[in-house]
């Protein structure tokens, strides 16, 4: 059984306590506007700022990034009665702002700015399909155009996926992403964590500079789709502009009759 809080305030299996009306005219009363958007512009200047290639200051960041934050509560953010646009500042809202903004705001390579580069692990060399060494109670999937000798598919979706990516002529070759140590940060309620995507494609390709496909196969509704997508997509033009790596492309698809285009995309996106 529960215990209940009494007239007198302590927990009382006999009686069933007091009503209390929680409200948020409290909170309204003392909250700024402009405190808060400095408060999220403040963290995505930091983030901006802990670039490694960022040469810019950070007040100087914080001014052009106030400009965004501010239009973007102003044009963007809408509330639906009783609720009130300044609630957006309330948890989890506060770092879904961070977090889209975080994710989408870009340099203007157009106007001469530095494009963003990524963050290596500077403790780890480059990965190597031929470390991949675990144990699974799944069934494997042999599978030919891959330089390991099988694939674990998690899902029938992947399973389809990996069938298709061995059989279409302008994959070289392919592995599922398990057991690489390959992983995309993303930015998450204020905190960093890996996004593993299913497959890393090489396509067939005249030059010397591979051609990568991240694939990820999304037979569910994840809530943090969006996020995911972003921050991969922001991660492969990341790597492009560093050029070290050869050129990668992101796609995303639900079903594997959607492979044939994501293979096309990916070719007319890296030419």
């Amino acid at each position: 059984s529960a215990a209940l809080s009494g007239d007198e305030g302590h927990l009382s299996l006999l009686t069933p306590g007091t009503t209390r009306k929680l409200s948020l005219e409290e909170y309204r009363s003392k909250m700024r506007v402009q405190k808060e958007l400095f408060a999220i512009t403040q963290e995505l200047a930091r983030l901006r700022a802990s670039n490694d290639n960022c040469e810019v200051p950070v007040n100087i960041i914080f001014q052009q990034l106030f400009r965004i934050v501010r239009e973007y509560f102003d044009e963007k953010v809408s509330a639906i009665p009783p609720a009130e646009k300044r609630d957006a500042f309330i948890a989890p809202h506060y770092s879904k702002i961070i977090e889209r903004l975080h994710h989408h705001i870009k340099p203007d390579e157009t106007a001469g700015e530095t494009p963003e580069l990524p963050r290596y692990e500077r403790m780890r060399g480059n990965g190597s399909t031929a470390d991949v060494d675990f144990y699974t109670k799944r069934k494997p999937y042999p599978v030919i155009k891959s330089h390991i000798n099988a694939v674990v598919p998690a899902s029938g979706l992947e399973r389809k996926t990996a069938y298709r990516l061995d059989q279409h002529q302008d994959v070289q070759a392919f592995a599922k992403n398990e057991g690489l140590g390959f992983g995309i940060p993303y930015l998450h309620n204020e905190q960093m964590h890996d996004y593993i995507p299913d497959f890393l494609i090489r396509l067939r390709h005249d030059g010397e500079e591979d051609r990568i496909l991240i694939l990820e196969t999304k037979g569910f509704n994840d809530p943090l789709k969006e996020v995911k997508e972003a921050a991969a997509k922001r991660w492969a033009a990341a790597v492009n502009a560093d050029g070290r790596h050869g050129r990668w492309h992101y796609c995303m698809i639900s079903k594997a009759e959607a492979v044939d285009d994501a293979i096309k995309q990916a070719r007319e996106t890296l030419p």
